[in-house]
């Protein structure tokens, strides 16, 4: 039995305060992540900290009509939330695909940000891991790497982050809000998870005792319609072999807008802007679509066994770019 300490933080001060002065310390919120990782020892914290009645758990309209997310907001109430559903589909459908109804209901919006990747060579402690035990080596790179990085990976690592959310944050431009012990401060989105290069044990931008206190959505494009794909090995409770998050404004068969990211690509989700920069302009044909994937796709360095997630990739763009062009010429 290994122990560790627990408490319950009566305040967003008192809860940095304390995670600050406890190096070992975590943050618990809905825990669906965290315990397995400590049930399978992967992760060993001295000490729990309980943040999960802090009054972080609403969805709050903004004056510039974009949405604040507290981090306690569970998954199954931000995906089917009016405002969620109506201006950010991509985001209330990237959650619908994540995980089980029951996970779904004690998943919080901070902890499926910083949930871990399910490399089978991580989650085993008897096995060397540079994410768990720096300097150890990857066998993934030589072994099963099926499910893992074509983008973005190093020697070091060739691990995949998770989340089906972060992948519409990425795509939504959305901002992730931090209290900590130096105060409070912004991370865009698209900066907050990192690349492995030399570090891999460092999967976000999140500093010691920082807390996640909420995800801000900017305002939803006028024209703008968006959808997210996930392509996996079953139709229900699996990770993505390949995901997919477009924002798509079609104006007189032109493209005026367009954000795209992927998911179970590489370390962190990754925004498309080759791609993004191939549409903007372009006539929103399905060989436009299929320039943009190709050359957002051209830096991919497949291993062994995942070579099969680059052709997944692009018919995967080309098939939710294509909807959500078709959907605006029938608007």
């Amino acid at each position: 039995m290994k122990q560790f300490g627990y408490v319950r933080a009566g305040s967003v001060a008192e809860a940095v305060r304390i995670a600050g002065e406890e190096p070992d310390a975590r943050f618990l919120g809905g825990g669906t992540n965290l315990v397995d990782l400590m049930k399978l020892g992967v992760a060993t914290p001295r000490l729990l900290v309980d943040v999960s009645r802090l009054p972080l758990d609403r969805i709050e309209e903004l004056p510039d009509g974009g949405l604040r997310i507290g981090a306690t907001v569970r998954n199954s109430v931000l995906a089917a939330d009016p405002a969620v559903r109506d201006r950010y589909p991509v985001l209330s459908q990237a959650l619908l695909s994540g995980a089980s109804g029951q996970l779904r209901n004690t998943a919080t919006t901070g902890g499926n940000l910083l949930q871990r990747t399910r490399c089978a060579y991580f989650q085993d402690a008897a096995k060397p891991c540079n994410k768990r035990a720096p300097g150890t080596g990857c066998p993934a790179r030589e072994g099963a790497h099926r499910d893992l990085a074509v983008l973005g990976h190093s020697e070091h690592c060739v691990a995949t982050q998770p989340s089906d959310m972060a992948v519409a944050l990425a795509a939504l431009d959305a901002t992730v809000h931090l209290h900590g012990p130096d105060g409070e401060r912004s991370v865009p989105a698209t900066d907050f998870h990192r690349l492995p290069g030399d570090r891999p044990e460092q999967d976000t931008e999140i500093r010691r005792g920082e807390l996640i206190t909420a995800v801000e959505l900017p305002p939803a494009r006028p024209g703008g319609n968006s959808r997210y794909r996930k392509a996996r090995d079953r139709a229900s409770f699996a990770f993505a072999l390949v995901s997919v998050a477009a924002v798509l404004d079609v104006h007189e068969g032109a493209v005026r807008h367009a954000a795209l990211a992927y998911g179970g690509l590489a370390h962190r989700p990754w925004r498309a802007r080759a791609a993004e920069a191939v549409l903007h302009g372009a006539s929103a044909t399905e060989d436009t679509f299929a320039r943009a994937a190709d050359a957002e796709l051209a830096a991919a360095r497949p291993l062994r066994e995942n070579g099969f997630k680059v052709a997944l990739a692009r018919n995967l763009t080309v098939g939710v770019l294509a909807g959500l062009a078709g959907s605006a010429a029938r608007a």
